[in-house]
């Protein structure tokens, strides 16, 4: 095999993937199936480390609508991560998989506390880093909690999966007549108002220059191609 582009990546995973078909919680298939595609990536000896979204539970923008106020919602998400993490951890351990589970909140009976050394020394080990709890601090999404931990541990990229192909110029699931763009630049990201991240994600990119790699995740193969060079999605840089 030739040598990987990427030696160690941030994977983000939206907890609304994680539903499948339901309309909420966790589908064991999808969650397997992630567990597989990682478990590719690891060994072909690349360095991973995940965050995932809670909105397959709960999201602090949720909150506003059913009269909670915004942090204590936002922290109600914060703790959906981490549920998600539990799961996924598990998931990956039942395949074979060393893990650890980090939370930006303190809950020593499930999750090590974040310790940014101790982070990037179980990466170095091989063992897979899942992310919870996102940056520990109300008003961030996941987003801005992946771009700031790639930044941290000095990830390669960002790949964001999803369940389209890419970065459109509207949304293809409402929009037959949306094109995907193969490339973009931050400054147009940023211009055009593409909502696949927040923007604050994006211009913490920009600032530690991480590209964003966005793709299909529920398409087998696809993570080992864009570690191997292909070109599969949509690149930011």
């Amino acid at each position: 095999m030739s040598k990987p582009r990427y030696k160690r990546v941030l994977l983000k995973l939206s907890g609304e993937t994680l539903m499948g078909d339901q309309q909420f919680g966790i589908d064991p298939s999808q969650l397997f199936h992630y567990a597989e595609q990682i478990k590719v990536l690891h060994e072909a000896g690349i360095e991973v480390a995940v965050v995932i979204g809670g909105g397959n539970i709960f999201r602090g923008l949720q909150a506003e609508k059913s009269g909670i106020d915004r942090v204590q919602g936002d922290y109600m998400g914060m703790l959906a991560t981490v549920i998600n993490g539990m799961a996924l951890q598990s998931a990956m351990e039942t395949i074979g998989l060393f893990t650890r589970l980090i939370s930006a909140i303190e809950m020593n009976q499930v999750a090590e506390p974040y310790i940014r050394r101790r982070a990037i020394r179980h990466l170095e080990k091989g063992r897979i880093v899942i992310f919870s709890a996102g940056t520990g601090s109300p008003y961030f999404t996941t987003d801005s909690a992946a771009a700031l931990r790639a930044s941290e541990i000095d990830a390669d990229v960002i790949l964001k999966g999803t369940r389209v192909d890419g970065i459109y110029t509207a949304d293809p699931e409402k929009d037959p007549n949306a094109t995907r763009f193969d490339t973009l630049s931050f400054a147009k990201v940023i211009s055009l108002n593409l909502n696949v991240m927040d923007m604050t994600a994006f211009t913490l990119c920009q600032q530690n220059n991480i590209p964003i790699i966005v793709f299909d995740i529920n398409e087998d193969g696809n993570l080992m191609k864009i570690v191997n060079g292909e070109h599969v999605g949509t690149l930011v840089s």
